[in-house]
């Protein structure tokens, strides 16, 4: 039986789509192996996103090549769209696909072994107006399961190269999206987590058909789905339709990451993004009137070229009056090829850090202040894997990390948790009960 190593870099798109291509192996017959030990075939799974994640990719490639030289090397994700050419370089790199034609790899792979010959399988993604269907019917850890339903971005911020290593914006159809929700939750997942390069962005380039509506069609159509987050969705995708529809939901949950980047007008536009301050504390305010207790998470750059203290100070004030309930901060690093790599005024690296570090600290502030709000309330729990004797964490609906006592059985299963002790990033609970599916209850009521 041949055998086949993964690693994945970057985002949770990336690990998904790891799971699609194990997926394509697992039917070929093949067994899976650890990365570090000795396999017939490596796929590495690249991330591009910085010039960091660049030099990652190709000390993992070396990595795979020097642990077996025999090995098949095949090469895919974000930096092998982007840059073939630099990784065909890489002595002892066998085949190299892209972001798109996955389904190839195995037939690049057989193909290389009888010849011998690299095999470069880039194709021009800016062509591609179809979504790549590619299926996971269940992951091989954890107890969130995620499911994709769109690829590419049409927004070309100044800061990111994703549209070329992703292409376009395509949304999956809604039948797959449906028929896989049903499968994951068939294999026993509660919650599933909606993802996508651009994932608020579903259905923008569908004729009478949105996120709204699928948000809707997954509550009535999938048996079973206790909870579904959106990984990312954008200030101008929250319509109002959006909001009715996550107001009156029962399964999707108070929790939205909602990327803000920057707070001051004058920053996002140089970013190229598509909203002012104020339109996007509009959506805010909206939101949490209709959704009371919701966490709100973001992303933040900090240090984009020419941000002036009064700039950075105008993100600091925007997220303190707004209580977002966690940050994701980056210091802004110049990605080679965009158009905020060429910009004057580059931040000094210390001006970065020292700005890094205040709302980091404004961000464990706030997350602590939001975490108490739920103190001795019971909040809903899915455990999912052991955190010292006898205990277990898990997430609530409103991305608490919980930890509490709990038993093997319970891990992927809903249950009622009070929290005794709030906190950040931990938040101590006692276990209520376990919540008994609908379905077994209404068996019992009907006998």
């Amino acid at each position: 039986m041949p055998s086949v190593a993964f690693h994945t870099l970057g985002c949770k798109v990336n690990h998904y789509e790891t799971e699609a291509i194990w997926q394509l192996f697992k039917e070929e017959g093949y067994e899976r192996v650890e990365y570090d030990s000795i396999a017939d075939v490596y796929v590495i799974n690249t991330c591009t996103v910085t010039n960091t994640g660049d030099k990652k990719s190709r000390q993992v490639i070396r990595r795979a090549i020097r642990k077996n030289p025999d090995g098949v090397i095949c090469v895919t994700g974000c930096y092998a769209q982007t840059s073939p050419a630099e990784i065909m370089a890489i002595p002892g790199v066998d085949v190299v696909v892209g972001t798109q034609d996955r389904r190839k790899m195995l037939t690049y792979i057989e193909e290389y072994k009888k010849e011998r010959q690299p095999i470069n399988g880039v194709t021009n993604i800016m062509k591609n107006r179809v979504y790549e269907e590619l299926d996971v019917p269940a992951f091989t850890d954890r107890t969130r399961a995620s499911l994709k339903i769109q690829e590419g971005c049409n927004n070309f911020c100044t800061f990111c190269i994703i549209p070329w290593a992703r292409g376009l914006m395509r949304s999956r159809d809604p039948e797959e999206v449906i028929h896989q929700a049903q499968q994951l939750v068939d294999a026993g997942y509660k919650e599933i987590v909606l993802t996508g390069i651009h994932t608020g962005g579903y259905g923008e380039d569908m004729k009478d058909y949105n996120l709204a509506m699928l948000l809707k069609d997954l509550e009535q159509k999938v048996k079973g789905l206790k909870r579904i987050r959106i990984s990312s969705i954008e200030a101008s995708q929250l319509t109002d339709e959006v909001i009715e529809v996550i107001d009156q939901s029962n399964i999707v949950v108070r929790h939205l990451h909602v990327p803000l980047q920057s707070g001051s007008n004058t920053v996002l536009k140089r970013m190229r993004r598509k909203y002012t301050m104020e339109f996007f504390a509009e959506r805010l305010d909206k939101l949490k009137k209709a959704l009371p207790g919701l966490a709100v998470t973001s992303d933040v750059i900090v240090g984009f070229p020419g941000e002036t203290e009064e700039e950075f100070m105008e993100t600091y004030n925007f997220i303190n009056e707004h209580k977002f309930s966690e940050l994701h901060v980056f210091p802004y690093s110049k990605r080679t090829g965009t158009p905020a790599a060429r910009m004057d005024d580059q931040v000094d690296e210390e001006v970065k850090n020292e700005r890094v570090h205040r709302l980091i600290g404004l961000s464990n502030q706030l997350a602590k202040e939001y975490a108490s709000h739920f103190e001795n309330e019971v909040l809903e729990v899915i455990p999912e894997e052991p955190y010292g004797d006898d205990l277990y964490v898990g997430y609530t609906d409103n991305y608490l990390k919980v930890v509490f006592p709990a038993t093997e059985e319970m891990v992927g299963q809903l249950v009622r948790v009070k929290i005794t002790k709030a906190g950040y990033p931990i938040n101590e609970g006692q276990f209520v009960r376990v919540l008994e599916d609908d379905l077994e209850s209404e068996e019992k009521a009907a006998i």
